[in-house]
């Protein structure tokens, strides 16, 4: 299993509930529809300064992320609102090979 994680800082803390939201009807329900899917993690950070998110979704295969995210799987996929919630648009996401599963 593959977990591919994508890490972003918005722009403004007080977004973090409605950037949350935003997410589950974007990337939540894109990487959920994808064959090979094998679940999804959104986990949410606010300090005092910022918000931060971490999406962390787990895979079957290579084959599988690029039905998600195309050929170049490192490239992170982003959605029509994101600039605007998100610091910068991280281009690249990192992928973890899963050692031990839950």
């Amino acid at each position: 299993m593959i977990a591919r994680i994508w890490h972003g800082i918005l722009k403004t803390k007080s977004d973090a509930d409605e950037f949350a939201d935003y997410v589950m009807q974007t990337g939540v329900k894109g990487v959920q529809a994808t064959e090979g899917n094998r679940g999804v993690y959104v986990l949410k950070h606010v300090d005092e300064e910022r918000a931060e998110f971490l999406f962390i979704s787990l895979w079957e295969s290579f084959d599988a992320i690029r039905r998600f995210a195309g050929e170049d799987v490192e490239k992170a996929v982003y959605h029509p609102r994101d600039e605007e919630f998100l610091l910068e648009l991280e281009p690249k996401v990192k992928h973890f090979e899963v050692l031990v599963k839950p």
